[in-house]
């Protein structure tokens, strides 16, 4: 008889990503769903369509479902408050999905997630003071601090992607009221949004030609373009990794962490991303602790939160389970 699992979802700003997940965190079956545009009941029916689809692909005991959301958590009434880059607003999302599912239901801050599936068989594990970004539409952050996720007093906190990093820069996007967060400056969305201005300045780049014929100047193709060899389209790619690196220096002065893990859509790019970023950490941090901190790309990439969203369905089960014991 096939092993009990769960299914993980990641619902992203622009993607949503599910899996079914077993105990050990390998993946068996995936579904994807453009989430782009959506009001929030759109959002909700588009995930719950591919849970089912999961569901039914995967042959075994479904026992649970986790969500990972970039979303502001009140843990305290499962609350899910706010999102920066989706239609979510004061909903009680895991009561509100588990009535539609028919299932258990765990939800938690994407990056947090993502942070649960790194520490405890990816990049981060083995660490106890750990970092974690996630680089996509938008920028979430996770934190381990002793060796234990850290949600903050209600469950709220690490969101470090809106630490501001320049008070006269651009305003955030989404939900967000702030200028200059590290999330408008160093997110997918602003590498896309520097890939274009660079494209209109060098007329004769690989960026400028991708443009002209149509295609979409994200960073899928910037990357692509600037493993190529593209020199506008590493220039790009090399000040989000500064600035991003801004951001990380004040991290390592912070928290003290043993490694920083940079996980999401943008790590496509890896040493092109993570070399300018450690250059400004190694400049701009104080030592001792830039000295001894790790920069290093998520072990599960883009799966992170999808499989830490399964992780934490794990949890609630065992959290449950022990309770009724």
């Amino acid at each position: 008889m096939p092993a009990r699992r769960t299914i993980g979802v990641d619902m992203g700003g622009t993607k949503l990503l599910a899996g079914a997940v077993d105990a050990e965190l390998g993946v068996h079956h995936r579904a994807q769903r453009s989430v782009t545009g959506l009001d929030q009941s759109a959002l909700l029916d588009v995930a719950v369509d591919a849970v089912q689809e999961v569901r039914e692909a995967a042959g075994a005991e479904v026992a649970a479902v986790g969500f990972g959301i970039p979303c502001l958590f009140d843990q305290r009434s499962g609350t899910a408050v706010v999102a920066v880059n989706q239609p979510i607003e004061n909903l009680p999302f895991a009561d509100v999905m588990a009535e539609r599912l028919g299932l258990p239901v765990f939800a938690d801050n994407d990056a947090n997630v993502a942070a649960i599936a790194e520490h405890r068989a990816g990049a981060a594990r083995g660490y106890n003071e750990v970092v974690l970004l996630t680089i996509g539409t938008g920028i979430g952050g996770g934190l381990i601090l002793g060796g234990r996720l850290y949600r903050g007093s209600i469950g709220s906190a690490a969101e470090l992607g809106h630490v501001v990093i320049d008070m006269d820069g651009p305003p955030c996007q989404g939900n967000c009221p702030n200028h200059g967060c590290v999330e408008s400056l160093a997110s997918g969305t602003a590498l896309a949004r520097e890939a274009r201005r660079l494209a209109q300045e060098r007329p004769g780049s690989g960026l400028a030609k991708a443009m002209a014929d149509g295609l979409e100047l994200a960073g899928p193709l910037v990357t692509e373009l600037a493993h190529d060899g593209d020199e506008a389209a590493l220039e790009v790619i090399e000040l989000i990794g500064s600035r991003l690196g801004v951001a990380l220096a004040s991290f390592v002065n912070i928290f003290n962490p043993e490694v920083i893990v940079i996980g999401g859509g943008v790590i496509g790019a890896g040493e092109l991303l993570l070399a300018p970023a450690r250059a400004e950490v190694a400049e701009r941090s104080l030592p001792p602790s830039r000295d001894e901190v790790k920069i290093v790309a998520a072990r599960f990439g883009v799966e992170a939160g999808m499989i830490g969203a399964a992780a934490l369905a794990f949890d609630g089960l065992e959290q449950r389970d022990a309770v009724a014991g």
